[in-house]
C-alpha cells in the first residue's frame, strides 16, 4: 500500500528593503529558521542569512537575466553560487515602480530556471481592475500575464506562482476565498500541477482562510515576516493543512 506524506506549506518571507542592519537580519533569520520557510532578505544580507539558517531556504528578491556589464544588477549565476534556491520575480512593486514589463520578467524567469533557481513568479490585478468588479476581466488579465511571463518555458511546473492582488498588498485588506479559488482554478487549468502561493496582507488573523483553499501551497508574506512572533503563528497555522 502506498503511503502519502502530508505536504508542507511553503511560506516565503519577503523582507523587501528591511531590516536596517545585518545584525537585525541575522537575528530575525535565526528566529524563523524552520522547514518549509523561504527567506528573501535584501541583497546585502544574503550571505549573512545563508550562514545562519539550517532548515529554511534562501531566496533573492530579484534576479538579472545575464552576466556581464550591467551596472547595479546581480546575475542568476552569481546568486546560485551564493546558495540562493529561489528568486521572487515580477513582484507588483517592481512592475509598478520600476516599469518591469512582461518581456523582462520572462527573461528573468528563464535565467533563473537555467541556473537551477526556482522562480516565484508574481501575478495579480491592480486596484483599478479590482474596483471594476469584473471578475472575468481579472481572470483574463492574469491569464495574459501567465502567457507572456512564461513564454517559451517548456516545463512551467518548475515555477511557483504567487497570486498577489496588488490592491491588497500592504493595505491590511485581503482577498476573498471565493475569488482566490477562481484564480487558483485558472492557474491550474493553464499550467497543471504547479505550486501556488497567496500573497497580499497575509497575517495571523487571515492565514487560516487562505491555507484552507484547495490548491494553495503556501503564502508570500511581507510585513508579518518581519515580526518573528507573527510569522511563527502563521507557521503554526500552516501545519494544520
Amino acid at each position: 500500500m502506498l503511503k502519502f506524506l502530508k505536504m508542507i506549506k511553503l511560506l516565503v518571507a519577503n523582507w523587501k528593503a528591511n531590516p536596517e542592519t545585518l545584525t537585525e537580519a541575522v537575528r530575525l533569520a535565526k528566529n524563523i529558521d524552520y522547514t518549509g520557510v523561504v527567506i528573501a532578505p535584501p541583497f546585502p544580507f544574503l550571505d549573512g542569512v545563508r550562514k545562519v539558517i539550517h532548515k529554511a531556504k534562501l531566496a533573492a528578491q530579484n534576479v538579472f537575466w545575464s552576466d556581464g556589464p550591467y551596472t547595479g544588477e546581480v546575475s542568476a549565476n552569481q546568486l546560485k553560487k551564493l546558495g540562493v534556491r529561489y528568486a521572487i520575480i515580477g513582484h507588483s512593486e517592481r512592475r509598478r515602480n520600476l516599469n518591469e514589463i512582461d518581456a523582462i520578467i520572462n527573461k528573468k524567469v528563464t535565467a533563473a530556471l537555467n541556473n537551477s533557481i526556482k522562480p516565484i513568479l508574481c501575478v495579480g490585478e491592480g486596484p483599478e481592475l479590482h474596483k471594476s468588479g469584473d471578475h472575468s476581466k481579472v481572470l483574463r488579465f492574469i491569464d495574459n500575464q501567465l502567457k507572456l511571463d512564461l513564454h517559451g518555458i517548456r516545463n512551467p511546473r518548475g515555477v511557483i506562482i504567487a497570486y498577489e492582488p496588488i490592491w491588497a498588498i500592504g493595505t491590511g485588506n485581503s482577498d476573498s476565498t471565493e475569488h482566490v479559488s477562481k484564480v487558483v482554478a485558472l492557474i491550474k487549468e493553464r499550467l497543471g500541477s504547479v505550486s501556488i502561493l497567496y500573497g497580499g496582507s497575509v497575517n495571523p488573523n487571515n492565514a487560516d482562510k487562505f491555507m484552507s483553499i484547495a490548491g494553495i501551497s503556501g503564502a508570500l508574506i511581507g510585513g508579518a515576516s518581519l515580526k518573528s512572533s507573527e510569522f511563527k503563528k502563521i507557521i503554526s497555522i500552516s501545519k494544520r493543512y
